[in-house]
């Protein structure tokens, strides 16, 4: 399904562009827009990867998707 495949690189796209971002100094790690893109990225990746049957990759991207939820949730608390 096209859809699918568009929603998997969307996510790893995000993901990525988050960590080259984070890498080169241009976001901070409590940033509402790194984690936001961790968070997007993580849930479009987890939603490939489990179309496709790829278990661990989509509980992985779960999990990612949880701490950078947790991680805004702490931040819009402070």
């Amino acid at each position: 399904n096209l859809s699918i495949e568009i929603i998997g690189w969307t996510g790893a796209a995000l993901i990525l562009l988050a960590y080259l971002l984070l890498s080169a100094g241009r976001l901070p790690a409590r940033s509402v827009a790194y984690q936001g893109a961790n968070l997007l990225g993580a849930v479009a990746f987890a939603i490939n990867s489990g179309w496709h049957g790829a278990v661990p990759s989509a509980a992985l991207n779960v999990v990612w998707a949880a701490i950078a939820l947790f991680a805004l949730v702490r931040m819009a608390r402070a």
